[in-house]
């Protein structure tokens, strides 16, 4: 498996987000722009900030459940466009920003990706369930005693 999420496959041109999950670099789009807040002149002249927009039909090895995990976890930052939108200007360079992007959306990818476990019922014990009622009944005699009913 490659290092970086943005070195390309077996198969020219795509990038790999997860095992078997990969997109078409055609199918990123990428915006940069100048970064705000503090930062000196770097800041007013350098196009630094990296904003990258996948749509969801791009993304190839998904399966239907881990499509619609992955709009769940989107939330906000999926588009009216059916894409997920991520932002990156917390590094000093394009480059940097640009790789912080992919790194975002390659986790966002391998979260979906996951299956959740199951939950397994269970059921407390005769002994967990009369434990319990006894401590209520003595914390209940506590409180009795204390309003002057010493029933």
């Amino acid at each position: 498996m490659p290092d970086t999420p943005e070195q390309p496959d077996a198969t020219a041109g795509r990038i790999t987000l997860a095992p078997r999950v990969s997109v078409p670099e055609s199918a990123l789009r990428l915006q940069y722009s100048r970064s705000g807040g503090p930062g000196g002149q770097n800041v007013n002249k350098v196009n630094t900030r990296v904003q990258l927009w996948v749509s969801l039909h791009a993304i190839a090895g998904l399966s239907e459940h881990a499509t619609l995990r992955l709009r769940q976890l989107a939330g906000s930052r999926l588009t009216i466009a059916d894409e997920i939108h991520i932002a990156a200007e917390t590094e000093r360079t394009q480059e940097r920003n640009r790789q912080a992007v992919l790194d975002r959306l390659r986790e966002l990818i391998l979260t979906a990706v996951k299956e959740p476990r199951r939950r397994k019922k269970t059921k407390p014990s005769r002994g967990a369930k009369e434990r319990r009622l006894k401590s209520k009944r003595q914390r209940g005699e506590i409180k009795a005693r204390r309003q002057g009913r010493g029933d």
